[in-house]
């Protein structure tokens, strides 16, 4: 599903991006701001949430600086939904062998730092 990642774009279906972005069911959504910026909160991903995946993939960003908070690993968990960070192309890596494996799998992605 995810074609292409380069520092701040990312090719999705065809499509470039250069927002950060969230992959819900298959279905992109661009413009991924978060309330404080570097840290993922849990209503930043609250449609995912109730999209109930099996995984959420996040990518962190090229180095890694995206954070997910305590607060939402705690939700995931009561959830029952596995949690996989990484930078963003390792997590793109990731988020693609999933879903080829048929996983229910959803992702969000920062596409700079």
């Amino acid at each position: 599903m995810i074609e292409n990642y380069s520092f701040g774009i990312m090719r999705v279906q065809g499509v470039d991006y250069s927002d950060d972005l969230k992959i819900i069911k298959g279905k992109v959504k661009p413009g991924w701001w978060r309330i404080k910026g570097h840290r993922v909160l849990t209503d930043d991903v609250r449609d995912i949430l109730e999209a109930k995946p099996n995984i959420l993939v996040i990518g962190k960003g090229r180095w890694g600086l995206l954070r997910v908070d305590n607060g939402l690993r705690v939700e995931l968990e009561r959830e029952g939904i596995k949690l996989i960070e990484e930078n963003t192309g390792r997590a793109i890596k990731e988020f693609n062998r999933l879903l080829e494996k048929g996983a229910d799998v959803a992702g969000g992605f920062h596409l700079s730092c």
